[in-house]
């Protein structure tokens, strides 16, 4: 999951009172996050403003090449390199059928983290002692994005899963994908 700084404290994860681990009937934040179809998505977050960006629905080790503005997900290799190797080569490469996600409008800096997590939780050390909840800064300029995304294999031993943000279109092409 991709928050904007400036909207964080209105995510609120994973909560009791929602479908996953609660008895209620009214979906959470996390709830909301996993219904997004598809290997990316947009959905609100709070009483409007910037959304987040949902990165699939199946946790990956993830993260963020600020030149091509793409997030890189971990499918399955023997190195960090053979990721990195197999990103570039579908990147450019003219024949990669790409997903098409939606757009994406940040006002700004974002943050990468696991959305079961809260906003306001992640400067919060879990109280088992493990530390603090993994997430890593995303510099971004503000904008709207298209997103697209794509989960391929380069060979038997490397797949790679990539959402870009490509910049520039029309504000009457905004079309959440999602009706939230």
């Amino acid at each position: 999951m991709v928050v904007p700084v400036s909207v964080l404290d209105g995510w609120h994860g994973c909560t009791e009172s929602g479908l996953v681990i609660g008895d209620g009937d009214v979906p959470d934040d996390y709830d909301r996050a996993c219904e997004v179809d598809g290997l990316a998505g947009v959905i609100a977050i709070g009483g409007g403003g910037p959304r987040g960006l949902v990165l699939a629905d199946e946790p990956a080790t993830t993260c963020y090449l600020p030149e091509p503005r793409v997030f890189v997900r971990w499918l399955g290799a023997n190195s960090d390199a053979d990721l990195i190797e197999a990103a570039s080569a579908v990147l450019t490469d003219p024949t990669t059928e790409w997903e098409e996600c939606g757009v994406w409008e940040t006002d700004g800096p974002a943050v990468l983290m696991d959305s079961v997590t809260a906003g306001n939780e992640l400067d919060v050390e879990y109280p088992t002692g493990g530390g603090l909840p993994e997430q890593a800064p995303v510099a971004i300029p503000p904008g709207r994005w298209t997103v697209r995304a794509v989960h391929t294999s380069a060979n038997e031993e490397t797949s790679v899963g990539l959402v870009q943000l490509l910049p520039g279109h029309r504000a009457d092409d905004l079309v959440p994908s999602l009706g939230t």
